[in-house]
């Protein structure tokens, strides 16, 4: 029964990322949803950035640090291993989603580009940079970076198991092609606002910042293989 109760949370938790995902374009680009980067009424600029930054810090913070093999150690203390993952899915997922429901607009133009030609370019790269993140989380196993491949090994009554260290197709070029494709994503629109501006750097910042931590990790279970890696392949561009 216990198997079957953690299959059923880490599908749940993964179908709240694939819809916070999906709505993630949507909420950039001011296309189609609800509410999105620029929707809404403007304030005081003062307290629209700090709820804004609030959120990215959040967001950071915890994405951030329950990563760390050093927390996870803890944390699995009080959440069963198998469902770890999930978790961890779960409130990164919560946490973007907050971002959307309470992020402030901030309408001020930093450029516009209105030829529709350039307009359409700059949509089409920003849609290539979303679907640039999602491919390379498949190169990489994307059901075990979601949660989903742990508690199924569990419901089989198998032992998960961390794959081997492979550098696949883009990995080959860059280390965080994820990284490259957020950050296509982040910049690449034909409507750059203040709001939009201020998402965009501070979550470039954030990803810069988390490299070394990751990279840490990774040589920590790598080893010499990611080092010589890390020496011969560029991290972003």
């Amino acid at each position: 029964m216990q198997r079957i109760a953690f299959f059923v949370y880490g599908l749940v938790c993964y179908a709240i990322f694939v819809a916070t995902f999906a709505y993630t374009p949507g909420f950039l680009a001011n296309l189609w949803v609800p509410k999105s980067i620029d929707s809404g009424t403007e304030g005081a600029w003062v307290g629209a950035l700090l709820v804004n930054a609030s959120l990215l810090l959040v967001f950071a913070l915890l994405h951030s640090v329950m990563a760390r093999p050093r927390f996870k150690a803890h944390w699995t203390r009080i959440v069963p291993p198998p469902i770890e993952r999930s978790t961890y899915v779960l409130v990164s997922s919560l946490c973007m989603l907050l971002l959307f429901w309470q992020w402030r607009p901030l309408t001020g133009v930093v450029w516009e580009v209105e030829n529709p030609l350039g307009h359409g370019v700059l949509l089409g790269l920003l849609g290539s940079g979303w679907l640039l993140v999602f491919y390379a989380t498949c190169l990489i196993d994307h059901f075990d970076l979601f949660g989903m491949r742990q508690v199924l090994f569990h419901l089989r009554g198998e032992e998960h198991q961390n794959g081997s260290f492979a550098t696949p197709a883009l990995y080959s070029k860059v280390r965080h092609p994820i990284y490259l494709g957020w950050l296509i994503f982040f910049w690449a629109t034909p409507l750059m606002t203040v709001g939009h501006l201020f998402f965009a750097s501070v979550s470039t910042a954030y990803m810069l910042a988390a490299i070394p931590f990751e990279e840490r990790d990774l040589v920590a279970e790598f080893g010499d293989a990611y080092r010589r890696y890390r020496a011969s392949t560029p991290a972003i561009f």
